[in-house]
């Protein structure tokens, strides 16, 4: 299912090329499809910055960097393309698509409402094994922050809010949430790095695990709802001082 995200692109005179090897071969033993392993592996080193913001990306060197022909990069992009992580400029070519602060913005708005939606459902949804799941997601959680330890956070706190999405038992709505999440992943150890934030990301993730626990729905919905907002304001102050445009 591909979903078209509120993406732009911010022209500047002089776009960055790929100058050094980002990416590994993909594994051609998998049991996946080679266009599925393309995908993945070019939308993975967007989302963790081997692939920056502006960078032009070229099908056959991508192709050579990932020891596959031209044509699943081609399809891996059309594919990106739709999703949102890369535009195409006419005469040009492809770029990793850039983010504004209102492309941010935009894309907090409709997830602090999807995700408001998902906790709801998962409080009337949610099985006991999966209850306990999330409860030693908190314990984790806190383990990763005292030895901050900064990737491991970002994983935990990934799969708290998947486990949120797998309770709800909309599929279309796990679908949805995770393609606006994965827009603005590159930014998320920035926003937990925020001061205060990762303590104040536990909290928040306490009351929506007690209120998805007591059944209460509108109490589930709009303690997701407050924990999106306040991630987007971490973010969003975090980023700020990089200069990024805002419009």
């Amino acid at each position: 299912m591909s979903i078209k995200k509120y993406t732009c692109f911010h022209p500047i005179k002089e776009v960055i090329k790929i100058k050094t090897k980002r990416l590994l071969p993909v594994n051609l033993e998998s049991y996946k499809p080679l266009r599925e392993l393309v995908l993945e592996a070019i939308r993975e080193a967007i989302m963790n910055g081997s692939l920056k913001p502006r960078e032009r990306l070229m099908e056959i060197q991508l192709a050579e960097e990932l020891g596959v022909s031209r044509t699943p990069v081609r399809e891996a992009l059309r594919k990106l393309e739709l999703e949102g992580f890369i535009v195409m400029v006419p005469r040009k070519g492809a770029y990793v698509a850039d983010l504004s602060l209102k492309d941010i913005a935009d894309v907090f708005e409709i997830r602090a409402a999807l995700e408001g939606l998902a906790a709801g459902l998962a409080a009337e949804r949610i099985t006991d094994e999966e209850l306990e799941y999330m409860e030693r997601h908190l314990v984790e959680k806190g383990d990763a922050i005292s030895q901050n330890d900064m990737e491991r956070l970002v994983a935990i706190d990934t799969d708290f809010h998947e486990a949120i999405y797998r309770a709800s038992r909309n599929e279309r709505l796990f679908v949805i949430i995770n393609n606006l999440r994965e827009q603005i992943q590159r930014f998320r150890a920035t926003s937990l790095a925020y001061p205060g934030r990762m303590k104040q990301s536990l909290e928040e993730h306490r009351i929506i695990v007690e209120a998805i626990q007591s059944r209460d729905v509108q109490g589930a919905r709009q303690a997701a709802q407050e924990h999106i907002e306040n991630a987007e304001n971490s973010m969003i102050e975090s980023i700020k001082k990089d200069g990024f445009p805002t419009a």
